[in-house]
């Protein structure tokens, strides 16, 4: 059988299938055409360097989002629905998820979440500066647990590995901690998610819908 032809969409297919075995830190030129077979040098003629290769892969990722949100059903729910897909990928790709957080896209697939969020929040009512801010403020969350469920921030133990609580702290000094240990040792990460990511939605949703004060950024 004929040898698939070298292309950029090959490469960083390898370089997403290397960096989901061994980490980002694995990702290099040499490697990716080890990885693939060929000389180093071919790469060039389709990625010019290992930083348009990481754009790659964060664009690949993104672009396999399935947004399922219906712009006729409540905002809230169109809200719920784009955070969900967002982490669905994530949970799919979840050290390439590293990979998108550092990147910068402004190519169609890495601005389409932003897009359909600005244009749902725009609909729901709010000013343009405020559509920004819970934009934002969402982002913030939906980052934050992410991280935290790939495992670069870890969920708060005191006993470090859900270990046992005897000499981890003084229960005395910290009784309320002590009192909700087996609570703070454990974490259910899609139950967390849906908890705050709910109670951001209600938060947005008695933002007052006064007109902007300012109808464009401040240079």
């Amino acid at each position: 059988m004929k040898p698939e032809p070298l292309s950029r969409e090959r490469i960083v297919a390898a370089a997403v299938d290397l960096i989901e075995r061994e980490g980002a830190d694995a990702v290099s030129m040499r490697r990716i055409a080890t990885e693939l077979g060929v000389g180093v040098m071919s790469l060039y003629n389709h990625v010019p360097n290992k930083s348009s290769l990481l754009d790659g892969v964060a664009e690949s990722v993104m672009a396999q989002i399935e947004f399922h949100d219906d712009i006729s059903a409540p905002w809230q729910e169109q809200v719920l629905a784009q955070a969900r897909a967002l982490r669905q990928i994530a949970m799919h790709y979840p050290r390439c998820t590293l990979v998108v957080l550092t990147r910068q896209l402004r190519t169609p697939a890495g601005l389409l979440p932003t897009e359909r969020a600005l244009a749902t929040l725009k609909r729901a009512g709010f000013e343009r500066d405020q559509a920004v801010s819970v934009l934002r403020a969402f982002v913030a969350y939906i980052v934050g647990c992410l991280l935290r469920e790939v495992g670069v921030t870890s969920t708060f133990d005191p006993a470090g590995g859900g270990g046992s609580i005897a000499g981890s702290f003084d229960a005395t000094l910290f009784p309320e901690t002590a009192d909700l240990y087996g609570w703070l040792a454990t974490c259910d990460h899609e139950a967390e998610f849906e908890f705050g990511l709910r109670m951001l939605v209600e938060a947005a949703a008695v933002v007052p819908r006064a007109p902007s004060n300012t109808d464009e950024p401040q240079s």
